[in-house]
């Protein structure tokens, strides 16, 4: 303890960084122990609703739907329209559902979750580590996506830097609100219950589909309200836009959100009682 104090106060942070940043991992790698086994699984399973969208609204629908008549931009089609937006929809369901369902079985099922509660670890850390598992699920659901987003397109924007990044944050997003609803709910039906009063309205209401410029003023208060939207427009602009017409406050909005979510989960699991 008395070389501890000794020590600088920057060498002092440095090494509480490491720890942190070790303890973070520690929990991820936790995670990821059981994921990697489940790679194929895992990236299919955010892929049935995409690609069911893709086909009913691109490919279908999609037809009658022509540029400049509700979508606005230089879209050749409805298809290339809704792509960016199929992919943040698959980011944001799997790294809700993935995150909520892990931790949901370790404290309802399992009864392992105290384990994690018991260990000196920091609060922030244990989120920090739920939540890059979660990161890595959606980013594994959206990679596949991004796959067949290009084969439909041959557009190579949809794995520039500038692309992949939104995709990250939307994942650390939606991943940190699954850790949330993960401590908080008592059983699966709670589950449900977010799922289909959050996550599902905000699969059609998120500008997946529609560009949220044209909407009325008052409906327009309520998308723009949902991150969502945010990496959707921002993924649209990514693929198809100009760097001089990106909406560059995309990104700082996530950030602040998923930043916002860190310090409730690492509140959450500060006050976690099982």
């Amino acid at each position: 303890m008395t070389s501890q104090r000794a020590l600088p106060s920057g060498k002092r942070f440095n090494s509480q960084l490491q720890i942190f940043l070790a303890d973070s991992l520690t929990i991820f790698w936790g995670d990821w122990l059981d994921l990697r086994v489940r790679i194929l699984p895992v990236a299919a399973s955010g892929l049935i609703s995409p690609l069911i969208y893709i086909l009913a609204f691109g490919l279908g629908l999609g037809s009658s739907i022509k540029p400049s008549s509700g979508i606005s931009g230089n879209y050749d089609n409805y298809l290339e329209f809704i792509l960016p937006g199929m992919v943040a929809l698959s980011s944001m369901t799997v790294s809700f559902a993935g995150t909520t369902f892990s931790i949901c079985g370790d404290r309802l099922f399992t009864k392992t979750f105290e384990e994690l509660l018991l260990t000196p670890i920091n609060p922030l850390a244990l989120y920090i580590g739920k939540m890059l598992a979660g990161v890595v699920r959606g980013l594994m659901t959206s990679g596949s996506v991004i796959l067949v987003a290009l084969l439909l397109s041959g557009n190579w924007n949809f794995v520039n830097p500038l692309f992949l990044l939104l995709v990250v944050l939307n994942c650390a997003v939606f991943a940190g609100l699954g850790v949330i609803v993960g401590l908080s709910v008592r059983s699966l039906e709670s589950v449900g219950l977010y799922n289909n009063f959050i996550i599902i309205p905000m699969s059609f209401l998120g500008a997946t589909f529609f560009d949220p410029g044209t909407l009325p003023a008052a409906l327009k208060v309520v998308v723009y309200l949902l991150p969502l939207t945010y990496a959707s427009i921002g993924l649209r602009a990514a693929a198809h836009l100009p760097l001089s017409q990106f909406p560059w406050y995309s990104i700082p909005i996530l950030l602040v959100v998923a930043i916002a979510l860190s310090f409730w989960g690492a509140y959450k699991f500060a006050h976690q009682q099982d």
